[in-house]
């Protein structure tokens, strides 16, 4: 499942640079995850980065976009391989 940021966001500018994907971006009020581009880091690393440097805890998962890891393997692989 692709993953949110939730209101509680306090725009620190910790989770855009760390994402593989280039799926987080600065929203009208706060940070937001593209969710056609989110695979949870999945392909890249063992845990999402951007819920491992978050300093408040307000990366969730979205429930509006559930996957599976195969899923999230496949759209890695599309967004960083010419298949």
């Amino acid at each position: 499942m692709a993953l949110l940021i939730n209101e509680r966001c306090i725009n620190c500018d910790m989770c855009e640079p760390e994402c593989p994907n280039d799926a987080i971006s600065i929203g009208a009020k706060i940070y937001q995850i593209a969710p056609e581009r989110c695979t949870e880091c999945v392909g890249h690393y063992d845990q999402p980065t951007c819920v491992a440097v978050c300093p408040i805890d307000c990366v969730k998962p979205d429930p509006k976009h559930r996957e599976s890891e195969a899923q999230l393997y496949e759209k890695f692989v599309e967004l960083h391989f010419d298949v």
